[in-house]
């Protein structure tokens, strides 16, 4: 007796997501407690309030009970970042469930409401992984937006209350492309620097910016008779429009502006 091997693939993709659906919903209940834990810690320090150092012997001494059983997640160190994530999210229900508790706490140290809100934000809009988080975090993508927007424009755009009309609303300048592994002091082809994109489309993806998808690279245009090479051709569903990337690794000339 044959088997559809479409039925075998539509089992393993069942298997797949429904494995991928219990972990988040495992982590959002990790990050749910650890909210509690916080909101508790809070709650008694209120009671205690009076007395300057009791928010700090409170911690000290729940780390002792807690950490012999339930291990280094209830360091004070732990507990302290806890107490801070209710105080920065006081509201349950406004967790994001597609978020981790490593999202969250890569987002803590962060006194500006405004940058915190904008990650949250993107986080949850692109289903950034964590360490797609912390990459965007250590590249300073937030600042790099600021550079050619104003605050309220880059938080709208992020928050989908409105599709961006200019490029620079989305378009990171400087751009951090580290990820290509290319060493800084090295003299590099054009062509290598091409490939390294290639092989890191993906990255190159999230740090060009929202709504991106490649569409060729060598794409050859016909100009008022002229034929050209452009060596990458994006498409932006925000903007609308296609983008070409020409990849120049030496100081542009007149003849490159002409082009």
């Amino acid at each position: 007796m044959l088997i559809s091997q479409n039925m075998i693939t539509d089992v393993k993709l069942i298997i797949h997501q429904s494995r991928e659906q219990a972990i988040r919903v495992v982590d959002h209940q990790r990050t749910l407690m650890y909210w509690h834990i916080g909101k508790r810690i809070f709650e008694e320090e209120q009671l205690g309030q009076e007395r300057a150092d009791y928010g700090s012997y409170l911690i000290r001494y729940l780390s002792e009970q807690l950490q012999p059983e339930f291990g280094s997640g209830f360091s004070r160190r732990q507990l302290e970042r806890y107490r801070q994530f209710f105080r920065l999210f006081p509201i349950a229900s406004a967790l994001r469930t597609q978020l981790s508790w490593t999202h969250y706490k890569l987002l803590l140290p962060f006194e500006n409401a405004d940058k915190r809100e904008y990650y949250l934000a993107e986080c949850a809009k692109n289903n950034w992984s964590s360490r797609q988080l912390e990459r965007q975090i250590n590249s300073q993508l937030y600042e790099r937006l600021l550079l050619s927007n104003d605050k309220d424009s880059v938080l709208e755009v992020a928050r989908n209350q409105q599709y961006p009309i200019d490029p620079k609303e989305i378009i990171k300048d400087p751009m951090i492309l580290e990820f290509l592994g290319l060493k800084r002091e090295a003299a590099y082809y054009e062509k290598d620097l091409e490939q390294a994109i290639i092989s890191n489309l993906q990255d190159f993806l999230l740090e060009m910016g929202n709504g991106f998808s490649f569409v060729a690279r060598q794409k050859r245009l016909h100009l008022d008779g002229d034929e050209f090479f452009v060596d990458l051709v994006f498409y932006n569903r925000l903007l609308q429009c296609f983008v070409l990337i020409e990849i120049k690794t030496h100081k542009l000339t007149h003849q490159d502006i002409g082009q």
